[in-house]
């Protein structure tokens, strides 16, 4: 088997990776990002730094609006595992059960999408940016110089989610059937919203991470990413 590095690309990409919850996303992400010298963005981090915020502060979830004026007053920094809600380190905080549930109902509201949209496009619009989410290269990127879709068995990704050290149910331990059927709700949750639901974009290659090694998968994507950069 050949090792040669894929040539890395001069100009300066966006490259989108989506996927639902456990298929790899963040760490191929952060992966593809080190070796390319980029920036990774974790957009899923950025609606949890919201749910996060909207649940401190007290406010309803189902008042759209209350919600919406929070993700626009909250000053929020994400970017190579950083997550900082006005300053403040959210890292940890944000990756506990409370704040999955949370983050899925904030994520299914109109408004707080339009302003992290915004926010994401922002963040990427000088290219040399690896970002992951449910809708990068469907809605916040449509024109991505690279378009990604992970995947993996519901099987595979809830063993994953369950031994993530990155989220409270990794720490705890917790059952693999209590995290499968986690997933599936927010897999319905994502997939049936109204507004930038989760899907695959037609342009996006799509790759099964189920029995693949991390690294395999990261040097596919780098491949990949050489490939489309030669034409």
């Amino acid at each position: 088997m050949s090792h040669d590095k894929p040539e890395t690309p001069t100009k300066g990409l966006i490259i989108a990776i989506d996927g639902p919850s456990g298929a790899g996303k963040g760490t191929v992400a952060r992966g593809v990002a080190a070796r390319l010298g980029y920036l990774h963005i974790d957009t899923g981090a950025m609606y949890r730094a919201v749910a996060w915020s909207v649940v401190r502060q007290g406010v309803d979830l189902a008042d759209e609006e209350a919600v919406a004026e929070v993700a626009r007053r909250a000053r929020i920094e994400v970017g190579d595992d950083v997550t900082r809600v006005d300053g403040q380190d959210v890292a940890a905080a944000i990756r506990t059960p409370e704040i999955d549930a949370a983050a899925s109902a904030v994520a299914r509201q109109p408004r707080v999408r339009e302003i992290l949209i915004g926010q994401q496009r922002e963040l990427g619009r000088d290219g040399h940016v690896v970002m992951e989410g449910r809708d990068i290269g469907s809605v916040v990127f449509p024109n991505a110089d690279v378009k990604l879709y992970l995947d993996a068995s519901p099987e595979e990704r809830a063993r994953r989610r369950a031994h993530d050290p990155m989220h409270a149910a990794g720490k705890a331990g917790a059952a693999i059937a209590e995290v499968a059927t986690a997933l599936e709700a927010r897999d319905r949750s994502d997939r049936s919203r109204t507004t930038s639901p989760l899907v695959r974009a037609e342009d996006a290659i799509q790759i099964d991470t189920t029995a693949l090694p991390v690294e395999g998968v990261i040097e596919a994507v780098m491949h990949l990413i050489a490939e489309r950069t030669r034409r």
